[in-house]
C-alpha cells in the first residue's frame, strides 16, 4: 500500500520516538507495520522490544489539557471543532491549518511531543497529529466524535471562556471580508449554527444565519455578523483575552480596522494584502487584493477563454473568474464536474486571481472532493 501524502521517512521516526504503537501509526502513515519496521531499520533506529509486547506507549502531551478552562484551551477547543478531526480507528486527534504557526503553538499551550506532518500531492494543509487516548475520551464527553461536521452540538463553554472558543471558531471556519463590514462562519451543524447565532444574540450583535444545499444533498450554514460597527463590536469582545499570537493575523486586522483601536502589523508576506495610509488608515491596494495560482488546465479551453477575452477587451483570468463566481452561486453536483475533467492537452496555467474568490473555490472544492483544476475548468463552460 502507498504511503499517505506527505509522509516522509522524518515523519515515521518522529511518529515512533513517540512512542506511539505500530497499530496507531499505520492509518496515519498509510503502510503496514512491517513497512515501518522496515523504515525504522533501513535508518538504523534501535527498536525497543517491549512495543512487540504490546506496552502502553507514555504520551508526551499534558493529557489534561481539555479537563480545566482557560481561555488557551478554549481557544484551540475552538480551532478544533473546526478545523480538527478525531481518528475513528486510533486514539488520536489532528488539526488541519495553513497557517503552520499555529499549530506550532496549538502544541505548545498542549505541552505536546508532536508531529506536523507537511502538504502532499492530495492535501494542501499542514496537520498537526496528537496521540492521547485521553484527550480523545474529554473531547467526547462535550460530545466532539468522528464525523462530527453535520451533528455536532455547541459545546458548554463557560461564559468567561466563551469569547475565545468563538475566536477559535472565526480562525477555524471564519470569512471576513479585506473591508471589515462582513464577519460569517460556516458549518455543516445546524445545532452549531443556532448555538452560535445565540452567542452573538446574547452579545447584542446583530446577526443572522443562512443557508444553502450542496448538490450531495447536505445543508450548509452559515452565521453573519454585518456592518464595520458590528463586526468592531465583535472583535473588541473576542480579543479581550488573546495573547500576543493566538490568533489569524489578517483576520484580526481586518475585524479590527474600524475600532477605536485597530489592530497593525506590518504585513511582511511576498503579496502584502495591507498597509498604511499617510493618515494611518488601512489600504487595500490592488496587488493586496489578488494571488498568484499556478496549476495545469486544457490548452484548447484557455486558447478558447483568450479568443473571447480579446474580442470584450479583457483578460483570461477575469474571465475565469467569472466563471468560477457563477460555479460557487449554482453548486453544480460534483459528479458532473468529475465528468468533465481530465483533458488530455492539459498545461500548465499560471495567473492572479482574487484572493477571496480563490479561497471560496479551494473550500468548494475540498467540500465536495474535486480539484481545484477540474472546478476551474468546468467554470469555463459557463463563458460564452
Amino acid at each position: 500500500m502507498p504511503r499517505n501524502p506527505g509522509i516522509t521517512d522524518e515523519i515515521i521516526i518522529k511518529l515512533y520516538k513517540s512512542g506511539m504503537p505500530f497499530k496507531e501509526m499505520v492509518p496515519i502513515v498509510g503502510i503496514s507495520d512491517r513497512a515501518i519496521r522496515n523504515v525504522i531499520h533501513k535508518h538504523g533506529i534501535p527498536m525497543n522490544r517491549e512495543r512487540y509486547a504490546g506496552q502502553p506507549r507514555k504520551n508526551k502531551v499534558n493529557e489534561h489539557f481539555f479537563k480545566r478552562w482557560s481561555h488557551e484551551m478554549a481557544w484551540v477547543l475552538g480551532m478544533f471543532v473546526t478545523d480538527g478531526h478525531v481518528n475513528k480507528r486510533t486514539h488520536s486527534i489532528s488539526f488541519a491549518q495553513k497557517d503552520e504557526r499555529l499549530l506550532r503553538l496549538i502544541a505548545k499551550y498542549m505541552d505536546a511531543d508532536y508531529v506536523i506532518a507537511p502538504p502532499g500531492s492530495t492535501r494542501t494543509t499542514p496537520v498537526l497529529l496528537i496521540n492521547s487516548k485521553i484527550i480523545k475520551e474529554d473531547l467526547a464527553a462535550m460530545g466532539i466524535h468522528p464525523v462530527k461536521s453535520l451533528t455536532m452540538a455547541f459545546p458548554k463553554v463557560p461564559d468567561e471562556f466563551l469569547p475565545s472558543f468563538v475566536r477559535g471558531v472565526i480562525d477555524g471556519d471564519g470569512y471576513v471580508g479585506k473591508e471589515g463590514y462582513a464577519m460569517h462562519v460556516t458549518t455543516g451543524s445546524n445545532e452549531f449554527a443556532q448555538g452560535l447565532l445565540n452567542v452573538f444574540l446574547s452579545w447584542n450583535l446583530k446577526a443572522k444565519t443562512t443557508f444553502f444545499t450542496t448538490a450531495t444533498g447536505n445543508t450548509i450554514y452559515r452565521v453573519w455578523v454585518k456592518g464595520k460597527f458590528e463586526v468592531s463590536r465583535l472583535a473588541n469582545i473576542i480579543y479581550e483575552n488573546a495573547s500576543d499570537s493566538d490568533f489569524i493575523i489578517y483576520k484580526r486586522v481586518y475585524m479590527t480596522q474600524h475600532s477605536e483601536q485597530p489592530y497593525y502589523t506590518d504585513d511582511d508576506r511576498e503579496i502584502p494584502r495591507w498597509t498604511l495610509d499617510n493618515d494611518g488608515k488601512l489600504v487595500h491596494t490592488q496587488i493586496s487584493s489578488r494571488i498568484s495560482f499556478r496549476t495545469n488546465m486544457s490548452k484548447s479551453i484557455l486558447e478558447r477563454l483568450k479568443t473571447i477575452a480579446d474580442d470584450q477587451n479583457t483578460h483570461t483570468n477575469y474571465l475565469i473568474e467569472i466563471g468560477l463566481g457563477k460555479v460557487l452561486k449554482q453548486q453544480p453536483d460534483p459528479k458532473m464536474i468529475k465528468t468533465s475533467a481530465r483533458p488530455g492537452d492539459r498545461v500548465q496555467y499560471k495567473t492572479t486571481y482574487d484572493v477571496e474568490l480563490l479561497e471560496e473555490v479551494r473550500d468548494f472544492a475540498k467540500r465536495n472532493k474535486v480539484f481545484v483544476n477540474d472546478v476551474i475548468e468546468y467554470s469555463a463552460n459557463m463563458i460564452k
